[in-house]
């Protein structure tokens, strides 16, 4: 696949390009500029970002960032099974815990809720760091969910974190997750009271809190679009005459031969 030629290979973050250092010179450039196609469209275009992964893993499968990169892409085209792989890889080529909470995702993408919770009850998560605990606890409630556990997942939501008011990258997101179950268990009230807090804590716009509240409040929004396209059919064309113009002209005609 093309790579632009504004991408160098420099972009990627220092200790990945390390471990490329492994590699041939011109092999570990042709890797890195293949991983800074991945960074850059795994959010707007998963499916290339993917592509581009394939095309790492093929040169360079024995580099635990690869494998890392490649179950990223996997996991935002949502092939949890072969993302579940590419993490477990990564993990044991490093020794971390910090993909913990996304493999056990996974396993809820697989379709394999009770597996996920498992996984949320192992000592490698107290080996998280404190945002790696947030995402555990978001599997775990989303699991829960999975399993029709609905009051079970708002209990496991309910933690300092969420009580906080200082604001963490991972607080917009617990907030929604909260407000999302609270109305699954229709509970609307307090489910409205945790979408506001979301939508004060979500500065990014990483969630559709604001939407969700505003749905709640019963505010409708109509398309610009289609409101212009309205207008238009109902405004006349120009040079066009009304139907009523050319009766009320016939008529005067009439009237003249009279």
């Amino acid at each position: 696949m093309p790579i632009p030629e504004d991408v160098t290979g420099e972009e990627i973050d220092k200790d990945v390009r390390q471990e490329l250092q492994s590699l041939p010179k011109t092999l570990a450039e042709d890797v890195a500029k293949n991983l800074v196609m991945v960074a850059r469209l795994i959010d707007e275009e998963p499916e290339r970002a993917y592509a581009y992964s394939r095309i790492a893993l093929r040169l360079a499968s024995r580099v635990a960032a690869v494998r890392e990169a490649a179950g990223f892409a996997a996991y935002a085209t949502q092939k949890y099974a072969e993302a579940l792989a590419e993490f477990r890889a990564a993990r044991r080529m490093t020794g971390t815990v910090e993909l913990w909470p996304l493999m056990a995702d996974c396993e809820r993408g697989l379709g394999r809720p009770e597996k996920a919770l498992d996984m949320a009850g192992a000592p490698e998560v107290q080996k998280l760091d404190r945002a790696g605990q947030v995402e555990m606890r978001l599997v775990a409630a989303g699991a829960r969910r999975d399993m029709g556990q609905l009051d079970a997942a708002i209990v496991t939501l309910q933690s300092s974190e969420l009580a906080s008011n200082s604001v963490q990258p991972w607080t917009a997101r617990l907030r929604y997750a909260y407000a999302d179950a609270l109305l699954a268990a229709g509970r609307e009230g307090e489910a409205r009271e945790w979408f506001a807090k979301a939508v004060e804590a979500d500065r990014d716009g990483s969630t559709d809190a604001s939407d969700r509240l505003a749905e709640l409040d019963g505010v409708e929004f109509m398309d610009a679009l289609v409101e212009d396209e309205d207008e238009d059919e109902a405004a006349p064309v120009d040079g066009a005459v009304d139907s009523h113009d050319e009766q009320d002209e016939q008529d005067a005609r009439d009237d003249d031969k009279d």
